[in-house]
């Protein structure tokens, strides 16, 4: 007879996948209501502060492994991902990372708000490691209208560049998708602001 205090109970393991898992990361360390002034100058019952999931080392990876599966399946090869500093900067070295891991390696690059005030005076950190004339993810931690990403968009493609994609963590679904699509970019996004609040 089997002593019961000697017998294994063997539960179901229960796990989150990986967007389950980053979309509660994101309700913990980055989702806040209350009254904000968001970057576009609107105002808002609710923030999302991505840096702090992106700076996160469990966050960081999970932005990167998501981000780098939309960019690998968009059915176009990319040669380099990039986005304005300061809110792209921790998800491009993160899906950098995690595209070398996959034996899939796309190297970063950093477009600055302002051109460097010396030196090459370049508007992008990293040319070195892109090909000329090579097609680019661009990456935004969280999206409003847009206007961010239409900046970079101008920047990158000066600098003779083509957008692969574009993709953002959240999309607070205020204008951002509808303003890209305008200018014939279509705007990839982990989660609406209606997925990571739970309302229908």
């Amino acid at each position: 007879m089997v002593n019961p205090l000697e017998r294994k109970i063997k539960y179901p393991e229960v796990r989150m996948n990986d967007k389950e898992r980053l979309k509660a990361i994101l309700l913990e360390k980055s989702y806040r209501e209350g009254s904000f002034t968001l970057t576009s100058g609107k105002t808002s019952d609710f923030y999302i502060d991505g840096k702090q999931t992106t700076l996160s080392a469990e966050g960081a990876y999970l932005c990167g492994k998501l981000l780098f599966t939309l960019i690998r399946d968009c059915g176009r090869e990319i040669d380099a991902v990039g986005g304005m500093t300061l809110g792209a900067d921790p998800l491009v070295t993160a899906v950098s990372i995690v595209s070398f891991l996959e034996n899939r390696p796309i190297p970063a690059f950093i477009v600055r708000k302002e051109a460097k005030g010396h030196g090459t005076g370049n508007y992008i950190e990293g040319l070195k490691n892109l090909p000329a004339g090579g097609a680019v993810a661009l990456i935004e931690d969280v999206v409003t209208t847009g206007g961010t990403l239409l900046k970079v968009i101008d920047r990158v493609e000066a600098a003779g560049f083509s957008v692969g994609i574009v993709v953002t963590i959240v999309d607070r679904q205020e204008g951002g998708a509808e303003n890209l699509a305008a200018r014939g970019f279509e705007l990839k996004a982990l989660f609406t602001k209606k997925e990571l609040q739970g309302t229908p």
